[in-house]
């Protein structure tokens, strides 16, 4: 393992997201969000090489490959990372154990509500836990669960997403509590938003769709290219048919793979309705084919037939960048928008500088 020096931050940005940095154990607390496929240990290790923090998502793969898979991390590199657990996966109990058993310093749990023992468990094997919130009151449940740290994704984000936009979610929670350090996620791709988030109280951000056009990110290159010819109009989410079968919705670019998942919910609720399938059943189908559709597209460049799972901010991102350069701007912004800021606190006009990130070749 060959250690890379990380990227620096500020002495501005210092005195703004020391808590995010303190909580992380890293120089940037920018998180790079779990994405299944794509999420592996060659890039969660590189997040923390550079100074930042990656996770690693455990999706409903296999035990065996999760502790496989955070063993090479640990070979990678030696600083801080996560894993992201879905509390609604199939394998749920048995990444929890793997989790606790390998010490891991900060554990994710997405997807739903995790129980307050299996919080305790976490916490008792020497993890850091944080926790999704999509609401004020399951907010305050998983502080009162011992939940060290939130994030609050709005439902800009990629992939699975909750109801509320980010904005929303900054005036219920961000505005509302001060227990612990809460990390903002859904939409971002600039670094300023990073600084105004920070401005406002967030100990860092977590960002997805930004990093998977990184030069050493695994997906294809015809995931990476469909990123980059995408608007932000373009990444839509899926609706629910029916309360019959509620299904978490999904944001992905268009594509003949989100007509397929409107098709599946009707065959499966013809199902449900005629006693073929219970509702469990029918909601591990849908799960069943996000996973496998988003393989198809991210692993084997199938862009039609598999899930284009991207946010709202793929709008912003438009050319393929080491990751190294993307942490860098992402800084260099950050810093730029507190200069910005503490500028016209003073009275003193701020021209708006055009946004790098939004370059398409």
């Amino acid at each position: 393992m060959t250690r890379q020096p990380s990227v620096r931050s500020t002495p501005r940005l210092d005195r703004l997201w020391r808590a995010g940095q303190a909580f992380l154990g890293v120089e940037l607390p920018i998180m790079c969000g779990a994405m299944t496929w794509i999420s592996e240990p060659g890039l969660v290790s590189l997040m923390s090489e550079l100074g930042a923090f990656g996770v690693l998502a455990a999706g409903n793969m296999p035990p065996a490959q999760l502790a496989a898979q955070i063993d090479e991390t640990r070979r990678l590199t030696a600083r801080p990372f996560g894993a992201n657990i879905i509390v609604i996966a199939p394998n749920y109990q048995a990444h929890l154990d793997v989790v606790c058993e390998k010490r891991l310093g900060h554990m994710f749990f997405a997807g739903s509500i995790p129980r307050q023992s299996e919080v305790r468990r976490a916490k008792e094997s020497g993890a850091k836990v944080v926790c999704f919130a999509s609401t004020d009151s399951i907010a305050r449940r998983m502080i009162d669960y011992g939940a060290d740290a939130l994030v609050l994704e709005g439902s800009e984000a990629g992939g699975h997403i909750g109801h509320v936009s980010t904005t929303v979610l900054l005036q219920e929670i961000l505005f509302r509590f001060d227990d612990v350090p809460i990390f903002i996620a859904g939409g971002i791709a600039d670094g300023r938003m990073i600084g105004h988030l920070c401005l406002m109280g967030a100990a860092g951000a977590q960002l997805g769709t930004r990093f998977v056009v990184a030069e050493e990110c695994s997906a294809h290159a015809r995931f990476k290219d469909a990123f980059m010819k995408a608007r932000s109009r373009e990444a839509i989410a899926t609706p629910q048919y029916s309360s019959k079968l509620p299904v978490v919705a999904v944001r992905a670019l268009h594509n003949r793979a989100m007509e397929d998942f409107g098709r599946l919910q009707l065959e499966l609720l013809e199902k449900i309705q005629h006693g073929r399938i219970t509702r469990p059943a029918a909601q591990y189908e849908v799960e069943h084919f996000w996973v496998g559709s988003l393989r198809r597209a991210a692993v084997d460049g199938e862009i039609e037939t598999g899930s284009l799972m991207a946010g709202q901010s793929v709008g912003l991102v438009g050319r393929i960048q080491p990751l190294r350069e993307i942490l860098q701007q992402l800084v260099d912004e950050a810093d730029l928008a507190v200069t910005a800021a503490e500028r016209r606190l003073q009275g003193k006009r701020v021209p708006n500088a055009p946004a790098a990130v939004q370059d398409r070749d």
